[in-house]
């Protein structure tokens, strides 16, 4: 894929504030903003135009994940103020607000029902934060012409939005055996440990256990946040084995921040990754294979002086 441009504006010249991002010719435009600045949303024409949203916050059942509502409207601050006073305090989890609009004004209600049952589906798809939305609809039928179009603009959300911090819409990777390994991905890890055996791969970031994965059951005293490990057992993501009680099997491709964090999930324990996990076809550690990495690309690790 070819590079992209972002184009950040700060409105208030603080990091935290209300922000606008922008790419190149592209004739959409995201504008996010902490939940407290409603008031300051309304001095926005784009806010009083038709376009999406999403809410967004941390799970309140699970703080290692976020919480989204999608939805769209003809009067973007409208909605949000409805959903601000919402006495069911269904949206408590809410604390940063996006809007999604047009630079042209060309974006109608029935794009906006289309990109809003599209956004839904991939969010849905990505899993990787609990949609609060209580809709599944089906994308509204538009021409031929503004279908490619309607793509051509959530194209470029899929990037927007997770380069601002904002994953729920980022497909989670495929690379396990039934899918081609991307180019990015790092060579096949291995961690055979505690009657457990895994296999992993570094892809765009990400440091991927594969399906078929076993994760011990029973953790050690000292682990601490296990969240993230009872997060997958009760998406399914992490299931019993069918002949082992004492191992899980990973029942998809599950993404993790690092390599010690996905140790720590299999382990059922704290676990250095960059020492557990092993490159299959050499048996270095992960760390070792990093260390390689930079050395090839001329890097070399900063020697100290012992002096006073």
């Amino acid at each position: 894929m070819a590079g992209l441009t972002i184009k950040l504006f700060l409105v208030e010249g603080t990091p935290t504030g209300t922000l606008t991002a922008e790419i190149g010719n592209w004739t959409g435009k995201v504008i996010v903003s902490p939940r407290p600045q409603l008031a300051d949303l309304a001095k926005r024409p784009e806010a009083k135009r038709t376009g999406l949203y999403c809410l967004v916050g941390r799970d309140p059942d699970n703080p290692t994940r976020d919480c989204v509502y999608i939805g769209e409207t003809d009067n973007l601050l409208g909605r949000l103020a409805e959903h601000d006073r919402d006495a069911k305090q269904k949206l408590d989890f809410w604390t940063r607000t996006i809007l999604i609009g047009s630079k042209d004004e060309n974006l109608t209600k029935a794009h906006a029902r289309y990109l809003e049952a599209r956004l839904l589906a991939k969010s849905r798809a990505a899993d990787r934060a609990r949609i609060t939305s209580d809709t599944s609809p089906e994308p509204t039928p538009l021409p031929e012409s503004d279908v490619a179009d309607m793509e051509q603009f959530l194209s470029h959300l899929e990037v927007m939005l997770p380069a601002l911090g904002f994953a729920f819409l980022q497909p989670a990777p495929q690379i396990g055996s039934q899918a081609p390994v991307a180019s990015s991905a790092s060579p096949l890890f291995r961690l055979h440990s505690v009657g457990i055996e895994a296999t992993a791969r570094e892809i765009d970031g990400e440091f991927v256990v594969l399906k078929g994965s076993t994760a011990r059951k029973e953790g050690t005293p000292s682990w601490t946040s296990r969240e993230q490990r009872e997060e997958l057992v009760a998406d399914r993501k992490l299931v019993d084995h069918a002949t082992d009680t004492t191992v899980y099997v990973f029942a998809t491709d599950v993404p993790f921040d690092s390599p010690s964090a996905a140790a720590t999930v299999v382990r059922a324990g704290n676990t250095n990754g960059r020492k557990e996990w092993k490159e299959a076809s050499t048996g270095k550690s992960y760390g070792d294979w990093k260390e390689l990495r930079l050395k090839l690309a001329g890097v070399e690790p900063e020697t100290r002086s012992t002096g006073s």
